[in-house]
């Protein structure tokens, strides 16, 4: 699904750069090697209609290699994807690459500015080549090797995965995914809940807090340090579980940050957490499970390499908050909708989460995600998040 008038001339030093469709100064310009393209008259350059999308220099029949990515993000193994399609397994691997970072594009596009009222924390349990306890002393020295954690920040209004990240369980990687929180939604501070992972209260701080100067005990000497305090607008508590012989057996709560009236009130605001709770990211671990054969325990389809793992996150994300909808975001059409066959009316409109989260007013294809192109403008602000969304590593050998 390629539309011209997203097309844009892709030379910086021309006048018409990133000028869209009629905005710009493109004519249709016949095809090379049986791909349609573009003529700038403002520079002369050529532009090929796939710039800018997962088809740009596809060497592959299209539909095959739509059907490989769907086969990819609901759940398929590399090597079983390559039987599925016929296509050899470094084919397919290149393939992933490619709609990764096509994924990547798209889903950072349309994470911005997300008014987020509710946010669940959590980390998903996974590993890298080998799990810890059978590592080689000599393979403690790759950072990337051995049990890998993938922490989750889901709104449960919508669904929606706010931000991911892969690595081990540090400090640094909770840092990190709260920062990327704040990277994608507005000013408003979200009610905070997760499980008893000692990461977290810092990392919110760090996100959060503000510095307070405490004031000096006494008329003489220094004054204290700096430090963080949460602000009064930071609720944030913590689902505690007691287990016995691995069964939990009592589920209890304890307020972290901010007072219990303000707690109260977001609770009884809350169209989904009636008590502190952390079911929505949980839910989101279990589809994450399903939807990618990475994370399946018991599988030799793990990941042989870290960035692997983050690539096939970026697909399976972007292929369940724009492709799949969710029976539990459904909402009841006012009039019910004639079908095409003789069947009862339609009563229902299926929603994904971006389009319970205000990101689009329709679910996608898989043609359009692959197809989608990125505004230049929107491509050209990134350079402020490359601390915090680095680009996926170049394609190379292992999975």
């Amino acid at each position: 699904m390629l539309d011209w008038a997203t097309l844009y001339c892709p030379n910086r030093a021309c006048p018409c750069y990133g000028k869209p469709g009629a905005q710009g100064r493109l004519v249709k310009n016949g095809a090379t090697r049986g791909q349609r393209q573009a003529l700038c008259r403002a520079c002369g350059s050529s532009v090929m209609l796939r710039y800018g999308t997962a088809y740009a220099d596809l060497h592959g029949d299209p539909a095959v290699f739509e059907t490989a990515v769907r086969a990819l993000a609901e759940g398929n193994s590399l090597r079983a994807t390559a039987r599925i399609v016929q296509i050899d397994k470094d084919t397919a691997c290149a393939w992933l690459d490619r709609a990764a970072q096509q994924a990547r594009r798209v889903m950072l596009t349309l994470w911005r500015n997300l008014h987020v009222t509710e946010c669940q924390l959590d980390e998903l349990w996974s590993f890298v080549h080998t799990k810890d306890r059978n590592l080689e002393t000599a393979l403690h020295c790759c950072a990337e090797y051995g049990d890998a954690g993938i922490g989750l920040a889901v709104a449960p209004r919508w669904r929606l995965v706010l931000a991911f990240v892969v690595g081990k369980r540090t400090q640094a990687q909770a840092d990190l995914l709260l920062q990327r929180v704040v990277a994608v939604t507005d000013a408003t501070i979200p009610f905070f809940t997760s499980d008893q992972l000692a990461e977290y209260p810092p990392a919110l701080l760090n996100a959060y807090g503000q510095w307070v100067q405490p004031p000096r005990q006494g008329t003489r000497g220094r004054y204290p340090h700096p430090r963080l305090e949460p602000p009064p607008q930071l609720v944030y508590a913590q689902v505690v579980k007691t287990r016995e012989r691995g069964r939990v057996v009592r589920v209890q709560q304890t307020l972290v940050f901010g007072r219990c009236s303000h707690l109260a009130e977001y609770l009884a605001d809350s169209p989904n957490s009636q008590t502190v709770n952390t079911s929505f990211v949980e839910r989101a671990n279990l589809t994450m499970r399903q939807q990618n054969r990475r994370l399946t325990r018991k599988t030799n389809a793990f990941s042989k390499e870290l960035p692997w793992l983050e690539k096939q996150l970026w697909l399976a994300l972007a292929y369940d908050h724009l492709v799949l909808p969710h029976e539990s975001l459904r909402v009841e059409l006012p009039d019910p909708e004639a079908t095409r066959g003789t069947g009862s009316l339609r009563r229902w409109q299926e929603r994904t989460p971006a389009m319970a989260a205000g990101m689009t007013d329709h679910v996608w294809t898989t043609a359009e995600l692959l197809g989608y192109r990125v505004p230049a403008e929107v491509m050209d602000s990134w350079v402020t998040l490359e601390h915090l969304f680095p680009a996926l590593d170049s394609l190379h050998q292992g999975n």
